[in-house]
């Protein structure tokens, strides 16, 4: 329990051009996947769906972002273009989360937002316990239905997050956190 209590305590991102491999064996990957999709799940609606970049595939995605870039952008410059197809190939592993919320008699779509959401918090700091760093990152294309659409989503589904999994290459920084003050409230009936 202390190893536990003492990751949450530390756990900071590392950003994905600081990561190293070797990433996750596909055993380790999969026993990852299996952990992020016990999270709570109002209804057992299972919300959300996860889509695996590794190996060759990381450039492949890239290179759709990057023409997608190039079609927005057309004065983009031959390094801007690098940077675009290089998104997903910085960590050894990165796993989209896929918000497919949906009207539900019962369950409102805010709950299976958060549910996505807290796949992704499950995914990273399952990573982390595994002795992994994590990223969990969604930038311009996350948003971007041309790109979304060249991943194989739905017009209803969205990106909850990229979550970037790899070694450190450095030791992280950690950064300032909240004040307690600053984020924390008593509620007290008044007289």
């Amino acid at each position: 329990m202390t190893d536990l209590v003492s990751l949450f305590e530390t756990r900071r991102s590392v950003a994905p051009h600081l990561m190293i491999g070797p990433g996750p064996t596909p055993q380790e990957r999969d026993r990852l996947l299996k952990i992020a999709s016990r999270i709570p799940d109002h209804g057992k609606l299972a919300p959300w769906r996860f889509i695996v970049f590794e190996g060759d595939a990381r450039g492949e995605a890239g290179r759709l972002i990057a023409e997608r870039y190039k079609a927005l952008h057309p004065d983009a410059t031959e390094d801007m273009m690098k940077v675009e197809g290089n998104r997903l190939a910085r960590a050894p592993l990165v796993i989209a989360v896929v918000s497919k919320s949906a009207p539900h008699v019962k369950i409102p779509e805010w709950e299976q937002e958060l549910s996505a959401g807290a796949v992704c918090t499950a995914l990273t700091f399952a990573a982390n316990a595994m002795g992994f760093v994590t990223a969990w990152l969604t930038e311009w294309f996350a948003y971007d239905r041309g790109v979304l659409e060249r991943l194989d989503l739905s017009e209803s589904e969205r990106i909850a997050g990229f979550i970037h999994i790899g070694r450190a290459s450095e030791a992280p920084i950690d950064r300032p956190r909240p004040a307690l003050d600053d984020i924390v409230t008593h509620f007290a009936v008044k007289a």
